[in-house]
Parts: C-alpha cells; sequence; structure tokens
C-alpha cells in the first residue's frame, strides 16, 4: 500500500502534473522545465526527485545534463497504470496546455547557460 500511496502523493500537486505532461512530450532538463513554469530551480529539483521517488520519472546523465524521462513503468505498477492513463487526461486543461504548447519554444541552449 505504501507505494501506491507514494504515487497519489506525488501526483497530487498540479506543478507535478504539469511536468509528467511536459515529459509526455519529450524528455527534458531541469532548465527547460524550470523556464517552462517560472519555478526556482530547488523547487523543480525538488519536484522531479519525489517523481522519481514514485517510479513516475527516470533521470539519465546526458553531458553536463540530466535528462527527465517518463518512466517505463516497469519499477512501480502503480506508476505504469497511472502514466497508462494520464495520457489522456488532462489534455484540455488550460495550464496543461499552456505549458506543453510552449514546449518547442524552450530549448536548453539557451535556457541553462552551459
Amino acid at each position: 500500500m505504501r507505494t501506491f500511496i507514494k504515487v497519489m502523493k506525488a501526483l497530487s500537486d498540479p506543478n507535478r502534473l504539469k511536468i509528467l505532461k511536459m515529459l509526455q512530450e519529450r524528455t527534458l532538463c531541469v532548465c527547460e522545465i524550470q523556464a517552462s513554469l517560472g519555478l526556482a530551480q530547488p523547487t523543480v529539483s525538488n519536484h522531479l526527485k519525489l517523481l522519481e521517488n514514485a517510479g513516475l520519472v527516470c533521470a539519465k546523465k546526458n553531458g553536463p545534463w540530466v535528462d527527465y524521462s517518463l518512466s517505463d513503468g516497469s519499477v512501480n505498477r502503480y506508476a505504469a497504470a497511472l502514466l497508462g492513463n494520464l495520457k489522456h487526461w488532462l489534455r484540455d486543461e488550460p495550464e496543461i496546455l499552456r505549458v506543453t504548447e510552449n514546449l518547442p519554444n524552450i530549448r536548453r541552449q539557451d535556457v541553462c547557460g552551459k
């Protein structure tokens, strides 16, 4: 039951839901997420750590960046089920549309300063 609760808690924050919806579009680094959401880097990193601990996202080192992507769900069956359903949920939500439609304009080379 703890695993289920961890996933549900991770999904209980609007910014974490936005992050998941953005990661459905493409792999992102912290700077790109930060630029899209207008949040501080430590806040974004904390959100990503919670999502990673819940088995919803995974991180992979890529040169100077850490790329975040959606988990394949192999670690947590609850995360897998919810990620599968989340693809169909919240598509028309104005806040979700705002961040996902703006993603093509956000490039790590422009926002990361690396």
